[in-house]
């Protein structure tokens, strides 16, 4: 997992050669380990830009990103911004494909419903208990106040990174405002979750996800995510930003000019606890 903010470049000591002839044995070198530089020198929204629909060199890993925020119609200019910690989304944490098809990330996640002319659900015909469900294969197939309501879930208020964070969860505002619900008509199955301002009484169960046949907020009661680092071997150095306890950075602690930056590549579920 490469993280920015601690990526550490460590050269071996070269060992000592012991040839024949004309050559002499090497003198060891001590090599000094450095940090990578984590400032990227421009804002937010510029880094977006710069790997978004428009990326030079082919490196648009932003492109769906920056088509959702542009569905949903919210203003770039809320990428400049100061003290905030932006969530940013690599392609993968909306779609993957296999075989031309979507197997991952959130518009597999959080499927379409199947309905009929008369807006009923309709069930599947592989499985009649269940209902019918498809991957969205656009934005523009969610609900326009869906999305943007998610995209400003994303935005948090403050500054955030490894520096300031720890081993247990950090709540943080959003800019998504408390009460807000996700898909009350239940185009997708966002939908359906049911969302909690408290965690689940049952700690084996804090990843868990609920989903209610009836509908539920999908999004957070509170707008608030929460912030851990969560350590992979046991050790600091390789412990991600995870987001909810679900989801573990791709690229973590870039410096913006006007805030920080993580990359996730995997679902950013929209809610802390859901139970």
């Amino acid at each position: 997992m490469k993280k920015v903010a601690q990526l550490y470049l460590a050269f071996a000591l070269l060992a000592a050669i012991s040839l024949s002839g004309c050559y002499k044995l090497q003198k060891d070198y001590e090599y000094k380990p450095s940090v990578l530089d984590p400032h990227i020198n421009m804002s937010a929204k510029d880094f977006l830009l710069s790997r978004g629909t428009a990326g030079a060199n082919n490196d648009t890993v932003f492109k769906w990103m920056q088509m959702g925020i542009e569905y949903a119609g919210i203003d770039l200019a809320e990428y400049e911004k100061a003290g905030r910690t932006y969530i940013f989304l690599h392609n993968n944490a909306v779609r993957t494909l296999s075989s031309g098809k979507v197997n991952g990330g959130f518009f597999f996640d959080y499927p379409i419903m199947g309905k009929d002319a008369a807006g009923n659900i309709l069930k599947s015909k592989i499985d009649p208990t269940q209902d019918s469900t498809r991957p969205a294969n656009s934005w523009n197939e969610y609900p326009k106040d869906m999305v943007k309501n998610y995209f400003l879930y994303l935005i948090l208020q403050g500054e955030y990174t490894f520096e300031n964070l720890g081993v247990t969860n950090t709540s943080i505002q959003t800019l998504l405002p408390a009460g807000t619900v996700a898909d009350p008509t239940q185009v997708s199955k966002l939908g359906r979750v049911v969302t909690k301002a408290t965690p689940n009484p049952d700690a084996t169960l804090a990843t868990s996800i609920t989903f209610n046949s009836a509908g539920g907020n999908g999004f957070d009661p509170e707008g608030k995510m929460n912030l851990t680092l969560k350590s992979v071997s046991g050790t600091p150095e390789d412990a991600p930003i995870t987001v909810n306890d679900r989801t573990p950075d791709r690229t973590a602690g870039y410096f913006a000019t006007n805030g920080k930056i993580h990359v996730f590549d995997k679902t950013i579920h929209p809610f802390r606890y859901s139970y």
